[in-house]
Formats: structure tokens, C-alpha cells, sequence
């Protein structure tokens, strides 16, 4: 069946419209990431078109990860990318010694999203696991993923992709996707989170609490000024405000309080004791924290 001139250029016109819409708003969210307060250190490394990359950068790769947005506990899937490990592409792109001082616990890398999504990654774990920065499917397939835990289909990853090679990891698979930041425009070396996350003397009794928030939740939310601006909620202060009991299910079940929410279950890779555990020491570590204005 043949369509009449004029139906034709109308869904022409509605597709180029489309388009322009949807590269406007790219280029708007770009621009907002990029305006958004971070924390203190050198000015943010905005990363080159990947086609760029692709022609002036080192020669590219390809990594076999279980998919931490894909998959659901007992059923890992697996998908295989196309980019650079982490330190070569860093090498290149930010200069060699962007890592210096990780063996004393000094520096973190900042990846920041376009939808104010911000992940600070202790450098300290690019030594102890191997990362890789990716920019398309080996398979040809879209770039994007079904985010189950979030409930969005079709997500771009693109421009950039922070995957962790995890296959032979069991300990990172159960993190899930808590640091594989998606959408990535810019990255630097910031200063490391210890003083506003474990101020005093607290580092002695919550180290550990304070590397699963950070792993966990201030991708997105903060505490005290620190963390992302997807959703810059106080976590000291929520924790403050909600009981034990709702918090933990505020954690655990998000979308049975709040159907519709973005906001993933915590760690659904642990067994559900742990995640329970783990719930609860968070809360008690945010009470514990001096609430700031």
C-alpha cells in the first residue's frame, strides 16, 4: 500500500522533528552536567566524541561482563562490549599518573552522566579490578539496556560506558550496577571522600559503612553536599526523619512504597539476610554522622 504525498512528508517532518528534539535535548542535558556544582579538584575532562576517540585514541578491545542492569538474581546475562580498558584509555585521555597516590588511600576518579548521575570510584579499585570504558555492543546491537531494577527500557549507555570485568568476580557480580555508570560526558581526579564521609574519628567503626553508601547511593543522592545530583536528597537527614523498619524497606522494596520509582533495590546480588544487615548498618551509620545544614 502506497501513501499519498502529503501523509508521507508529514511523517518525514515528524521524524526529522523528532530527531532535532531529541539532539537538542542531548546537547541541554550536556551543557546542565557540566554547569552542575562538583566537588573541588581540577576542572572535568569533557571526553571526545567516540568517534573520535575511536579514530585518535588507542586501538580498541573487547570484554565479556555480566550485565549488572540486565540480569536478576540466579540469572546472570551476559553481553560482550567494545571500547578500551580503563587505564589505557585514562592514559591517553587524562594523562599516565592520573592515578598517583592510590596505595595511600588518596584520590578518587569522578565519572559525571548527563542526567546529573555522578560516580566517584576510589582509585584504589582500578588497581584491585579491571575496568573497562566501552562505546558500543560487539553484537551490533543498540547501546542501551533494559534497566529492570529501575524500571526503563531502551536506556542509552552512550557516550560512554564504565563496565567492570566481572565474569570470573562473584563478589562484583553481587554488587550489581551500583558503580557502572552509564551516559558518561566527563571525568577527573577528585579528592578522596574520607573527610566528609568519615569525619572525626567514625572511620575506625564505619570504614565499611561509609564505602557501601558511596558504592550504593551517592551516585545519586549525598550527605552533607557530597555526592550526585540526579536526586540530592540528605541521607543523614532522611535517616533522621524515617524509622529503622521504613528505611529498610525504603531500600530493599522501593517499588512496593513508591510504584514507579527509578531508585534499584540495594544490592539484590546478596542473599537477603545480608541485604537486610547491610540496610540497617547504613541507617545506623547516618545517625551516627553530625548533620550539617
Amino acid at each position: 500500500m502506497s501513501l499519498s504525498p502529503s501523509i508521507g512528508l508529514s511523517a518525514f517532518a515528524s521524524r526529522t522533528m523528532s530527531t532535532l528534539l531529541s539532539t537538542l535535548l542531548s546537547t541541554l542535558l550536556a551543557v546542565a552536567a557540566f554547569a552542575a556544582p562538583a566537588a573541588s579538584g581540577p576542572a572535568p575532562l569533557r571526553l571526545p566524541e567516540p568517534a573520535m576517540a575511536a579514530r585518535k585514541g588507542p586501538a580498541q578491545g573487547q570484554v565479556t561482563v555480566v550485565e549488572p542492569h540486565l540480569s536478576r538474581p540466579g540469572q546472570p546475562v551476559q553481553v560482550r562490549y567494545r571500547g578500551w580498558p580503563a587505564r589505557t584509555f585514562l592514559d591517553h585521555w587524562l594523562g599516565k599518573g592520573w592515578d598517583q597516590g592510590w596505595e595511600k588511600g588518596e584520590g578518587e576518579l569522578e565519572f559525571r552522566a548527563l542526567d546529573g548521575f555522578v560516580s566517584r570510584i576510589p582509585l584504589e579499585r582500578f588497581r584491585r579490578h579491571q575496568a573497562w570504558i566501552v562505546i558500543a555492543r560487539a553484537d551490533g546491537q543498540p547501546f542501551q539496556v533494559d534497566h529492570h531494577a529501575q524500571g526503563e527500557t531502551q536506556v542509552p549507555l552512550g557516550p560512554y560506558y564504565l563496565v567492570w570485568d566481572n565474569l570470573a568476580e562473584p563478589a562484583l557480580q553481587a554488587e550489581g550496577g551500583a558503580v557502572w555508570p552509564y551516559q558518561v560526558a566527563s571525568v577527573r581526579r577528585t579528592p578522596s571522600s574520607r573527610a566528609a564521609l568519615l569525619p572525626g574519628g567514625m572511620a575506625q567503626r564505619y570504614a565499611a559503612q561509609a564505602q557501601a553508601l558511596q558504592t550504593h547511593c551517592l551516585s545519586c543522592h549525598q550527605v552533607n553536599g557530597y555526592g550526585g545530583d540526579k536526586m540530592p536528597i540528605n541521607l543523614a537527614r532522611r535517616a533522621r526523619e524515617i524509622d529503622a523498619a521504613r528505611w529498610r524497606q525504603w531500600l530493599l522494596q522501593p517499588a512496593q512504597l513508591k510504584p514507579g520509582t527509578t531508585m534499584p533495590p540495594l544490592s539484590e546480588g546478596l542473599p537477603e539476610p545480608e541485604r537486610e544487615a547491610l540496610a540497617q548498618q547504613l541507617h545506623d551509620y547516618l545517625k551516627a554522622l553530625t548533620l550539617q545544614p
